[in-house]
C-alpha cells in the first residue's frame, strides 16, 4: 500500500496555455509554472503513432508530459510539489486534429468541422513522488455551417493557431458553436471537475 502524499499548498503547472492558468485560478489553485527548457522536445511528445486512437493518444501525451516534467523537477533545486499537465485534441471521422501548421491547414480543419459534430478530448494528469494519475474528459461540439469567408476571417484573426482543431471556444469561435455536450472547461483545455478530483486525491489544498 502506497503512503499517503503529504499536503501541498501549491502545484507546478507544466503548460504554456494561458487558458489553463485562468481555469486553475477560477477554482483557487495556487501554482507555479514548470515549463520545458526545450520547446521542440516538448512538441516531439505530441507526435502521433500509427493507428493510435484519439483517446489513447491524448492520455499517452498527457502522461508523457507529466513524466518529463517530474524529471525536470527532480533535476532542479525547486521544492517538491505535485505537477499538473494536460493535453487536448479534437477528433472527427476518426482523425486527430491537432494544432494547425499554417493558415491553409487551419482553414482545412475548420471546413471539415463546419456544420458537423466533433469530439474534444482533454486528458489531465497529476504526477509526483506517488506516480502519475490521469483522467479523461470527452465532450461533443456541433458547429453551425460556415461560409468560406467566415473561415478565412477567423483564420486571419490569428486565434486558431496553437489550438487543437484550429479554434478556441472561449474566443471568437463561439459564434460558430451551435451546441455542446460535456465539459465547457474541458473544451477550453482543462476539465475542472476531473482536475479538482485529481488534485484533492493528491492532497493539494485549495
Amino acid at each position: 500500500m502506497q503512503p499517503t502524499p503529504a499536503p501541498s499548498a501549491f502545484i507546478y503547472l507544466a503548460s504554456q496555455s494561458p487558458r489553463r492558468r485562468e481555469l486553475l485560478g477560477q477554482i483557487g489553485v495556487r501554482f507555479e509554472l514548470l515549463l520545458p527548457d526545450d520547446p521542440a522536445a516538448a512538441e516531439a511528445l505530441e507526435a502521433e503513432r500509427p493507428g493510435e486512437s484519439a483517446r489513447d493518444y491524448v492520455v499517452r501525451v498527457c502522461e508523457a508530459k507529466a513524466s518529463a516534467a517530474f524529471e525536470r523537477l527532480r533535476a532542479s533545486p525547486l521544492a517538491s510539489a505535485p505537477i499538473l499537465t494536460a493535453d487536448t485534441t479534437v477528433t472527427v471521422d476518426g482523425a486527430i486534429l491537432g494544432k494547425p501548421a499554417d493558415a491553409a491547414h487551419a482553414a482545412d480543419m475548420l471546413a471539415r468541422l463546419a456544420g458537423r459534430e466533433h469530439q474534444v478530448l482533454t486528458a489531465v494528469a497529476v504526477g509526483g513522488t506517488h506516480g502519475v494519475h490521469a483522467a479523461l474528459s470527452i465532450s461533443t461540439v456541433r458547429f453551425a455551417p460556415m461560409r468560406a469567408a467566415q473561415i478565412d476571417a477567423y483564420v486571419a484573426s490569428g486565434e486558431p493557431f496553437g489550438k487543437a482543431g484550429a479554434y478556441g471556444i472561449q474566443g471568437r469561435a463561439a459564434e460558430f458553436v451551435a451546441q455542446i455536450e460535456g465539459s465547457y472547461s474541458g473544451i477550453m483545455g482543462l476539465p475542472l471537475y476531473e482536475t479538482a478530483a485529481l488534485l484533492r486525491a493528491a492532497r493539494v489544498e485549495f
